[in-house]
């Protein structure tokens, strides 16, 4: 079973990437446009490394919508891309669907991850609400090969489960006119670097409860900046950092947006001080 669902990810992700660049003219019309956000690395509707509360698509209550996403985040010593599809059910529930590459640039060879995600939105809109919109989710990640992470010492297991909670709020003409948007997260998790490097260790196989934050200022319906943090367990102590990135995202119509960020994700599996650039390409299919 196991099997089959990645090599049905995989088929499913090169479609996805395929569909990006043959986007049609239109897209569901339910919410205002930059308010759907991204598709984070995971695959949830979000920022880039954080998920929001926010839902993947321009649904509204009537209308369900399919959104596609290419990640890649270049750093020193490693390569990490994302392929990822999502489908919104009538701004109320996300099912997402991820394969993670993560290339070893120095030392040669990658690891793979497939990531199953859920998300439900409990309340709110993140507009039009006085309160921030709250919505619940879960990331089940399978790992395809789990011997580099048992070599580092992780939990046996090649698999984990991300629990999490997010709210998130847009204020309209909050600062000098311009609307702004945060997000506060907090997750459950036992994996290590997202999963790549597997859950837990030996011996510490416990959750650990993360805080995740996302903050940015949209100077216009089509052009935000904005910069994000996510704080990292440190099972393996190997000195696992949290990350930290700066974005700017443009947007120029529903259908499609464009973010560039620089991304510190400080340590990992040892090599220091990994920064570089992320791109990432969101496309709504209807």
């Amino acid at each position: 079973m196991k099997n089959k669902l990645m090599q049905f990810s995989g088929h499913f992700m090169t479609i996805a990437c395929l569909a990006i660049f043959s986007l049609p003219a239109y897209s569901a019309d339910g919410k205002l446009i930059g308010t759907a956000g991204l598709m984070q690395v995971e695959g949830s509707g979000g920022g880039g490394i954080v998920p929001w509360a926010t839902l993947a698509g321009y649904d509204s209550q009537e209308q369900i919508s399919v959104s596609v996403a290419a990640t890649q985040v270049d750093l020193d010593d490693y390569r990490l891309a994302t392929i990822s599809g999502a489908v919104s059910f009538y701004d109320s529930v996300e099912l997402s669907l991820a394969q993670q590459r993560f290339d070893l640039k120095t030392l040669g060879g990658e690891i793979k991850q497939n990531i199953i995600g859920v998300k439900y939105k409990v309340y709110g809109d993140v507009v039009f609400s006085d309160f921030p919109q709250i919505s619940v989710g879960v990331q089940h990640k399978l790992l395809e090969d789990g011997i580099i992470a048992n070599a580092l010492g992780a939990d046996s297991d090649s698999s984990g489960t991300d629990f999490y909670v997010a709210m998130t709020k847009v204020h309209l003409g909050a600062i000098a006119g311009y609307n702004t948007v945060w997000n506060l997260t907090a997750r459950a998790t036992k994996a290590n670097e997202m999963g790549l490097l597997g859950f837990g260790s030996q011996t510490d196989n416990d959750y650990d409860i993360m805080l995740e934050a996302s903050a940015g200022i949209l100077f216009s319906r089509h052009f935000a900046v904005g910069m994000e943090y996510r704080q990292k367990p440190d099972n393996l102590g190997l000195g696992e950092e949290d990350w930290i990135d700066y974005f700017v995202t443009y947007i120029p119509s529903k259908s499609i947006n464009l973010t560039l960020a620089w991304a510190d994700l400080g340590s990992i599996a040892g090599a220091q001080k990994q920064s570089g650039l992320y791109f990432s390409i969101n496309g709504q299919l209807w």
